[in-house]
């Protein structure tokens, strides 16, 4: 019997984090036999391989290495979906410590909707940075990393370092699948997708070798395939603080964001460069329709129409 799920794991260089997601995965409720891990490996010089391998007792894993030929993410994220064998692959990045209860909400959500959804897990702690962030490590360093459901439970509780998105889904009552660009916040540090969806759309655009909108680009297109997005607050987890603040990642995002934008070219589409400057993503949708922008999937039916009159007509 296949696993329900394929779990996929892009790393490059943080065994530790890794080390981290995978405890987390070996804890799920989710039995075994259910899910397999696919951690793809993006040219790691350190000791990832080792370490990767060392879980193969413990979990269906299975490890894929790539040359380090720089920033290759959406290639790794790739392998993985090529790779998977589940009906589902949930997307998560080293350093996210799962909720023991994550894998097996992520299926629920799949497994209750009427077509095809992609799913947004929760994620405390994602953008947090400065003093927020060293505190947030020192809490998970003194029980967090050992026990994270408890430590997830008192965030819950607290409100303390909540999902950045909140606001957005606040704003929304967690309904968002109607919305015009419910893709903005489909952030491949904890989401889900159909595997057949994922493969019929192409996967990731490996030609997006820098950090950001690899995940939107793709949202994008499951969007133009009529799947549709939702959150589940079960499918929880906390990211833990590293590298960059996400103020500084968003602006290296904006040469993707432009990529995207040439790429598609729909009046929706065209705002895109515009996000981390004038834009972000709790305003994204609101620009969209203050603008009367047309909807992605009809705009594109229009110019294939347009278009095909003016081939018969020549």
């Amino acid at each position: 019997m296949p696993p329900a799920c394929s779990v996929i794991i892009p790393t490059y260089n943080r065994a530790g984090l890794l080390r981290r997601t995978l405890d987390s995965l070996v804890a799920q409720t989710l039995p075994r036999a259910d899910f397999e891990v696919l951690v793809v490996d993006d040219g790691s010089s350190d000791d990832t391989a080792e370490l990767a391998r060392s879980y193969t007792d413990r979990l269906d894993l299975k490890y894929f290495f790539q040359p380090d030929e720089g920033w290759r993410v959406a290639q790794a994220r790739n392998v993985g979906i090529a790779h998977a064998a589940g009906a589902v692959c949930v997307m998560v990045d080293s350093g996210v410590l799962l909720h023991s209860g994550c894998l097996a909400a992520h299926l629920d959500s799949h497994r209750r909707a009427e077509g095809p959804v992609a799913v947004v897990g929760y994620v405390y702690g994602f953008g947090t940075d400065g003093d927020e962030a060293a505190e947030m490590v020192r809490a998970l360093e003194s029980g967090g990393f050992d026990d994270p459901d408890a430590f997830l439970d008192r965030l819950c509780e607290t409100g303390r370092w909540a999902d950045v998105r909140e606001l957005f889904y606040a704003k929304y009552a967690d309904e968002f699948a109607d919305l015009p660009a419910p893709w903005i916040i489909y952030w491949t540090c904890n989401v889900s997708a159909p595997t057949d969806r994922l493969r019929a759309v192409g996967g990731f655009d490996e030609q997006i070798r820098s950090w950001g909108g690899e995940d939107l680009e793709l949202g994008y297109r499951l969007h133009l395939d009529g799947v549709r997005f939702l959150l589940n607050r079960s499918a929880s987890s906390v990211h833990s603080p590293h590298g960059s603040s996400l103020a500084s990642r968003m602006a290296e995002a904006r040469g993707v964001h432009r990529y995207v934008a040439q790429k598609h070219g729909t009046p929706v589409m065209r705002l895109l460069p515009l996000l981390g400057g004038a834009l972000n993503f709790l305003t994204f949708n609101d620009v969209v329709k203050g603008r009367g922008l047309p909807d992605c999937r009809e705009y594109l039916r229009q110019q294939a129409t347009a278009s095909a009159a003016q081939g018969a007509g020549e």
